[in-house]
């Protein structure tokens, strides 16, 4: 995932669907992301794979993008897909636009997070998210990524290109290069069965949140 000091937005952009609300009841959606583990990365051409490179650098202020929805009823989150399209990611630890900071060559999992409104007090974007009763979150393996200031990997730059709305001037003209390069990525053959090109993956489950009985359910 490309990070810049000046903040670049996420793509894919990650978007959920949220089952299990109190219709009446008003929620913040926010998400933030954090470290997989403590180590730094490299990656390594000859044999196309990330190698841990040593510790991890200093930890960053904690950043937190709050959905420009928040607060909404259950009923209005429920009925639509959650999309967090706008939120950025930058290198910069003395950002002052609210962007979500991380550090490069390093692995990074994203969490979102459901917060009843009379939980929510203190939730801020500059503060962790608060915890207890009222709150809940949810994280996928899928939206594992590490962070670069440049694309490592020829593959990777290319499906970006050719699916990124914001790469138009990056794509070449004519299907010749398009048609060849997306048979060489099987692994992301999902992405062109007609799914959305601002979708992350398609999440296994859709978060089931508050209240507590709520129930998980397959993905449509």
């Amino acid at each position: 995932m490309i990070i810049t000091k000046a903040g670049r937005r996420m793509f894919p952009a990650m978007r959920v669907k949220i089952s299990g609300l109190d219709p009446h009841q008003q929620y913040y959606i926010a998400m933030d992301i954090v470290p997989v583990d403590n180590k730094r990365y490299r990656y390594v051409y000859h044999s196309s794979k990330w190698m841990v490179a040593g510790n991890a650098d200093s930890p960053v202020p904690p950043r937190v993008y709050i959905h420009p929805d928040s607060p909404a009823s259950g009923e209005t989150w429920m009925r639509q897909v959650i999309s967090f399209d706008k939120l950025k990611l930058t290198n910069n630890e003395l950002d002052d636009q609210g962007h979500i900071i991380l550090h490069s060559m390093h692995k990074y999992q994203p969490r979102v997070h459901v917060i009843r409104k009379d939980c929510g007090d203190d939730l801020s974007p500059i503060k962790p998210v608060p915890s207890g009763e009222g709150v809940k979150a949810f994280s996928f393996p899928e939206t594992v990524f590490t962070t670069v200031t440049a694309y490592q990997n020829q593959q990777i730059t290319r499906l970006k290109i050719d699916r990124n709305p914001f790469a138009k001037g990056f794509r070449d003209s004519g299907r010749n290069r398009k048609h060849k390069f997306l048979h060489v990525t099987p692994r992301f053959r999902e992405w062109r069965s007609g799914h959305s090109p601002s979708s992350f993956v398609r999440l296994p489950l859709l978060l089931a949140c508050l209240p507590s009985g709520a129930q998980h359910q397959p993905a449509v």
